[in-house]
């Protein structure tokens, strides 16, 4: 394999960066994406991932931000009058943007301190594409009459947790494939990366995304509804999921 992409604090890595996050403050204030403490936790994330990890990550972590906005603003009004919507505008605060970018801050201080960022480029990936995979299927999926829990397949609501449905299925495939392939496009071939072989990585960073969604339905369905967890806490415990799972295969594969 040859890909060597190098972070941390190099010139051009710190120039982009500082770069990306000017960029996102701009465009999440202009679009309303993140409410006042919102932005600062991204500008605070945003630093972190690309300065000590790679400004490509930055870029896949601002992917995230803004797909899953427009995720949300898709029918607000029909999501607003049946109470699905979080805010009251769209935007999204502090506790949203820890939750899903608390965990690739922290592979990318490990990163940092391992001097390695080449091989924990996908791990990122992975935990932003079942961010993205979670992200799309409740906000495409809760629309979808067609609800069963997870844990019975029985039908229940839209919008418990725990519930899944079919147009929420394929939006978590489809949340998981855009992350893959934004990491194969932004990251993997501008290092170096061969195309067939970033591909295949792709595909299954695609899988891993969507079942990290499928974790986050489990734990939904057994703990939070029982108030043992908060929607912020399952939300990391899946990315975590999928990151280590995605370490674990990366360590396994002999064409990796």
């Amino acid at each position: 394999m040859v890909f060597a992409q190098v972070g941390g604090l190099e010139t051009t890595n710190l120039v982009v960066t500082i770069s990306l996050v000017a960029l996102l403050l701009l465009a999440s204030r202009v679009g309303n994406i993140l409410d006042n403490f919102g932005r600062i936790a991204a500008a605070i994330i945003g630093l972190v991932v690309g300065v000590l990890g790679h400004w490509s990550w930055l870029v896949i972590l601002m992917l995230f931000l803004a797909s899953s906005h427009k995720a949300t603003k898709w029918r607000w009004d029909e999501k607003s009058a049946k109470g699905f919507c979080e805010s009251h505008d769209g935007s999204r605060g502090w506790e949203n943007v820890l939750a899903n970018g608390g965990l690739p801050a922290l592979v990318a201080v490990y990163a940092f301190y391992v001097e390695d960022w080449s091989n924990l480029f996908w791990v990122l990936a992975a935990g932003v594409s079942v961010a993205a995979a979670d992200t799309w299927a409740s906000e495409f999926g809760c629309l979808d009459e067609r609800v069963r829990m997870i844990t019975t397949l029985s039908e229940c609501e839209a919008g418990v947790n725990g519930g899944f449905s079919p147009n929420g299925q394929l939006a978590a495939l489809a949340g998981s494939a855009l992350i893959a392939a934004a990491a194969l496009l932004v990251g993997w071939i501008p290092g170096g990366g061969g195309f067939v072989i970033g591909l295949q990585l792709a595909g299954v960073i695609t899988i891993i995304g969507w079942i990290g969604c499928q974790i986050d339905s489990l734990l939904g369905a057994l703990l939070e509804n029982r108030g043992l967890m908060t929607k912020g806490t399952v939300n990391a415990a899946a990315i975590s999921a999928g990151m280590a799972l995605t370490y674990l295969l990366l360590n396994h594969l002999a064409w990796y």
